[in-house]
């Protein structure tokens, strides 16, 4: 585990693995999700969109929402650092706490950027 960024390896049902090599994390996917993992992680950019609009309005049930999401579907595809930012930002709406949204935000952020995808 990442100590700094709070990811872990995992291996899940779809297929993905995360290896953390240098500053990269690695997904092996699974060739049956080749044509889902893209969108899902792009659905995620998305994500981090409305969830800073929805900070701007202090609408934390539609962060509380989001973040039940991707607790719920990252693990589901094989993406359990994305599971448990979704899990705290869920928990961070549900007593409206900004800071640890937009913590949440970042390592999301920082995550998404870092992973790359290997189709096995």
């Amino acid at each position: 585990m990442n100590a700094n960024k709070g990811y872990c390896a995992s291996a899940l049902r779809s297929g993905a693995v995360h290896e953390k090599t240098g500053k990269k994390f690695i997904a092996h996917i699974d060739p049956d999700l080749r044509d889902l993992i893209p969108g899902y992680l792009q659905n995620r950019q998305k994500d981090i969109k409305a969830i800073n609009e929805a900070l701007k309005t202090s609408d934390f049930g539609k962060i509380r929402v989001l973040g039940h999401s991707m607790g719920g579907t990252g693990g589901g595809y094989g993406f359990m650092p994305i599971s448990k930012i979704g899990e705290t930002s869920e928990e961070a709406a549900r007593i409206k706490n900004p800071d640890q949204i937009k913590d949440g935000l970042n390592k999301l952020s920082d995550f998404l950027k870092r992973v790359t995808l290997v189709y096995d």
